[in-house]
C-alpha cells in the first residue's frame, strides 16, 4: 500500500512508520521537519499550511493515517495554549482534507487519531464507543477533531476515529516524564491515586492502527486502549516494580494544581475507565493486555 502518515516523527508515528516499512509499504511522511529514513517526505505546516500544492505528492495514496497534533501535556493551558491545541487538531485536519480534495487524492481509508478525552472525566463510569461526548475542554477538542476528520468521507474514504488513551512507550510520552523520578526513588501515585488510567502499550497502539488500516469493518470510533484500565496507584506500583524502585512518594493534588493548573486537574488528577469494546469485536488480539507486562516491556531495566 501507499500510506500517507501525518505526525510521522512523533512518538507513535515513528513506530508506525518503522512497522509499515518493515511490511514493505510505501510511506509518505507528511511533516514539518525531516522525513524518517526510508520514507518520501511531504512538507506541510499543519494548521498554518497555505495553498494546495503541498498535497500533490499524495496523489495515488491508498490510505492516510492522521496522527498530528500539539502535545496536551506540554505546559499550562493558557488561552493561547488552548487555541494552539484546538487548531492543531481541528483546523489542521480540515486543511489536510481540503488539500487532498483539491488535488484529487482519493484514499480508500482515512484513520484519524482522537483521544479518550472525548468522553469527559468520571471517577467510576466505564466508557465504550457508544457513549456520548463530555463537556470539558478536552471533550470539546475531541468533538471538533472528529467532526473535522469526518469530512474525509467526502473523499470516498472509510473513516475510523482512534480514541487513544495513555500510550506507554520507551520513546517518550507520559512514561518518559515519569521514568526519571521513579529511578531516583521519588515516584508514587498522583493525588489520591484512585483516578482511573486508560492506557495502551506502544506495540498494541501500532498493532491496532495497522488492524484498522486493513479491516474494512473498522469504521467510526475505536478506543485505542488496553482491556484492563488501572487506577493511578496500581500504575505507580507496576512502574516501580518494572524499574526495581519504590513507589511510595505521592505527588499531592495541591502541588499538581499549583504547578499545572487546569491541565494538571484534567490530565493528572481526573480519570476515565475506557474499554476497547470495538477493537475486541473486530478481533484484535492484544499483545500486552496487562499493565505489569506492558511496563516491564517498555520501562524495565533488563
Amino acid at each position: 500500500m501507499k500510506v500517507a502518515v501525518t505526525g510521522a516523527t512523533g512518538m507513535i508515528g515513528r513506530s508506525l512508520v518503522r512497522e509499515l516499512l518493515r511490511q514493505g509499504h510505501d510511506v509518505r511522511a507528511v511533516t514539518r521537519g525531516e522525513a524518517p529514513p526510508g520514507t518520501s517526505g511531504v512538507r506541510w505546516e499543519g494548521a498554518a499550511t497555505r495553498g494546495i500544492e503541498w498535497a500533490a505528492p499524495l496523489r495515488g495514496v491508498d490510505a492516510v493515517v492522521h496522527l498530528a497534533g500539539s502535545s496536551l501535556a506540554a505546559g499550562r493551558w493558557t488561552p493561547d495554549r488552548k487555541r494552539e491545541i484546538l487548531e492543531s487538531r481541528d483546523r489542521a485536519t480540515r486543511v489536510l482534507i481540503a488539500g487532498l480534495m483539491a488535488q484529487g487524492v482519493r484514499p480508500g481509508v482515512f484513520l484519524s487519531m482522537s483521544a479518550v478525552g472525548y468522553y469527559g472525566m468520571d471517577p467510576e463510569r466505564t466508557f465504550t464507543e457508544v457513549d456520548p461526548a463530555g463537556s470539558d475542554f478536552l471533550a470539546q477538542v475531541c468533538v471538533a477533531w472528529e467532526d473535522a476528520a469526518a469530512g474525509a468521507r467526502e473523499l470516498g474514504a472509510r473513516v475510523a476515529l482512534l480514541r487513544a488513551g495513555v500510550v506507554l512507550s520507551s520513546a517518550g510520552g507520559m512514561l518518559g516524564r515519569l521514568k526519571a523520578p521513579f529511578l531516583l526513588g521519588l515516584g508514587g501515585p498522583v493525588g489520591s491515586g484512585s483516578q482511573w488510567l486508560s492506557w495502551i502499550g506502544g506495540e498494541d497502539a501500532v498493532g491496532l492502527i495497522l488492524h484498522a488500516l486493513t479491516d474494512d469493518r473498522a469504521e467510526g470510533p475505536i478506543n485505542l486502549t488496553a482491556p484492563a484500565p488501572v487506577r493511578n496507584r496500581e500504575f505507580a506500583q507496576a512502574l516501580g516494580k518494572a524499574l526495581h524502585r519504590p513507589a511510595g512518594l505521592p505527588l499531592p493534588a495541591a502541588a499538581v494544581r499549583l504547578m499545572f493548573g487546569e491541565m494538571g486537574e484534567t490530565v493528572l488528577l481526573s480519570g476515565q475507565r475506557v474499554y476497547p469494546k470495538r477493537a475486541l469485536a473486530l478481533g484484535y488480539a492484544f499483545r500486552q493486555p496487562e499493565i505489569g507486562a506492558a511496563l516491564a516491556a517498555v520501562a524495565g531495566r533488563g
